[in-house]
Order: C-alpha cells, then sequence, then structure tokens
C-alpha cells in the first residue's frame, strides 16, 4: 500500500480516503488542509493509485480495505485520527468509524456515496439514456445476459481486451467528467488511459458485488456510528451521489452529524462552494476539534 505524509508531523493527524473505488489519491484532496496545523496522510487503497499491483482486484473486497486502515494506523503509531473522504472515500470513512470507534476522532465528508443499489442503478440508467452508442451496446449485452450492467463492466475490466477495455473506459471516463463537471476532461497519454483501466477494473469489481454492502445497508449500520464531531459537505446539484443521500445520511444521525449544503455544486471537489466549505470545516477543527456549521 502506497501512502504518503505530509504536513507537520507532530500537530493533527488526518486520514484522507479518496473516492473511486479505485481512484487513487492526488494533490487535490490535500489541499483543502494547512500544513501547519495537520499531519495529512494520503494512503492509496489496494490496486489504486501507486499501490501495487495497480487494477489488482484479487484480495480486494472491502474487509481488506478496513483491514488496511487497522494496520496503518498501527504502523504509524496512531492514536485517533480525524478522517476525511469524499464520494468513496466518505464511504470508507463511515465504514472505518464503525470498525474502528476508538480510532476516529471526528468525520469530515464531502458528497458522500451510500452505495445503494437504486444510487448505482439511476447512475448507469442515465446512460443508457444520454450516454451514447457505447453505452447502449453495453445496456443490450446486459440485457442478452440478463445480469446488471455493473457485471458487464466487471467482466470486461477482468477479462476483456485491451482495446475493450480501453474503449469502455474512455467512454465511462467521458459520461461521469459530463455528470461531475458539466463537459468532458481531455484523458492525456496512454499511461494516463492505463491508469484508467485500472481504476474502472477496481470499481466495476466493487460495484458488481455491492461494495460488499448488502443487509444491513450503509444508512442501517450507520445508526451506530459513535458520538465524534461529523459534518456532511454536500453538493445541491450532485448527479452522481444524489443530495437525498446526504440528508437521509444527516437524518439517520440526528443530532449527532451537521449537514452542509454547498449551493450550485455538484460533485467536482474543486468547485468554489465545496472548496470552500471543506477550507473552513478543516480551519475550524484545526481550532476547536469541532464543526461549526449547524444542523438543518
Amino acid at each position: 500500500m502506497h501512502v504518503e505524509e505530509h504536513g507537520n508531523p507532530r500537530r493533527l493527524p488526518a486520514l484522507v480516503l479518496h473516492g473511486g473505488p479505485g481512484s487513487g489519491s492526488s494533490p487535490l484532496l490535500r489541499s483543502h488542509f494547512d500544513p501547519t496545523r495537520y499531519r495529512i496522510i494520503c494512503p492509496d487503497q489496494r490496486g489504486a493509485g501507486r499501490s501495487t499491483p495497480a487494477g489488482s482486484i484479487a484480495h480486494n473486497t472491502l474487509a481488506d480495505l478496513l483491514d488496511d486502515l487497522r494496520c496503518l494506523r498501527d504502523h504509524l503509531q496512531v492514536d485517533r485520527w480525524l478522517v476525511v473522504g469524499g464520494s468513496w472515500g466518505a464511504t470508507l470513512a463511515l465504514l472505518h468509524a464503525l470498525d474502528q470507534p476508538a480510532a476516529v476522532a471526528g468525520l469530515l465528508l464531502r458528497n458522500v456515496f451510500l452505495a445503494r443499489a437504486s444510487d448505482v442503478h439511476d447512475f448507469f440508467a442515465e446512460t443508457a439514456r444520454h450516454g451514447g452508442a457505447e453505452w447502449r451496446v453495453l445496456w443490450d449485452e446486459a440485457g442478452r445476459r440478463q445480469c446488471p450492467i455493473t457485471t458487464v463492466l466487471a467482466d470486461i475490466f477482468a477479462h476483456g481486451t485491451w482495446e475493450r477495455q480501453r474503449d469502455v473506459a474512455r467512454c465511462w471516463f467521458d459520461w461521469e467528467q459530463r455528470m461531475s463537471c458539466g463537459s468532458a476532461v481531455p484523458l492525456g497519454d496512454d499511461a494516463a488511459l492505463q491508469r484508467l483501466v485500472s481504476r474502472y477494473r477496481v470499481q466495476s469489481h466493487y460495484l458488481s458485488h455491492g461494495c460488499w454492502l448488502g443487509a444491513p445497508t450503509l444508512l442501517e449500520r450507520c445508526a451506530a456510528l459513535p458520538a465524534v464531531p461529523t459534518l456532511i459537505v454536500h453538493g445541491t446539484r450532485d448527479a452522481l451521489c444524489p443530495p437525498q443521500g446526504a440528508q437521509a445520511l444527516a437524518d439517520i444521525l440526528r443530532g449527532r452529524a451537521a449537514l452542509q449544503w454547498a449551493e450550485g455544486a455538484g460533485h467536482d471537489p474543486t468547485h468554489p462552494a465545496l472548496a470552500a466549505a471543506m477550507q473552513q470545516a478543516l480551519r475550524d477543527y484545526a481550532t476547536t476539534q469541532a464543526f461549526s456549521a449547524s444542523a438543518p
């Protein structure tokens, strides 16, 4: 597992969990922190980023990721840390708090993904309507096989030819960026495309298994979250992780978490409203070990 540390090793430890699954950490995820006030710990989850082997789905399950976080905390000799995550990173942050409640001093969750079957279905259902010819081919294949489209995607990224994996990765990335940012983003060179294929191999693997979050659902499990300072920051126009999910989580945690809306923001963490909310939350926590936003 590749792990980077930044900031001040003598200040507040913060675990930063990337999204995906499979996306890998990046300088963007730590850019909201004041490095003089935080010890910023950025792991790449199994198969993601610079962890090796890249794109591996062997021994790569939710249980493995939670075990990795336990091992990482022991290795770094961290007693308790603030856990910060966006999208799938917020999912994993919640699960880590449930798995190791004594390890978590606070939770800062951006655009939380609840891994509900309805969320995954709705995202891919939109591709059938608006995603273009490649997505219609994938949906037709799922129909012929009478299986979810996530199963088709997982099979392609696990066993398909490089050419098929490349084409589907481009198609998936383009649609994801349009949903997240409103426009397509250039992919870059062949190395970037290879990283993208690795990312979607891991992501499709998790989605095809329901992220190992069947009964009880993540929302049901969250009723047992530890009572630590918790802030949910969510874009009001997030098309990837619907705002209704953030509200549902806040309802489950009523009195134990605050929900702060980033008006006009989607899923893109660089949106000014989301970035400002995250920066303010981290400043508040560094000063008081609490969040100033109040629950609606």
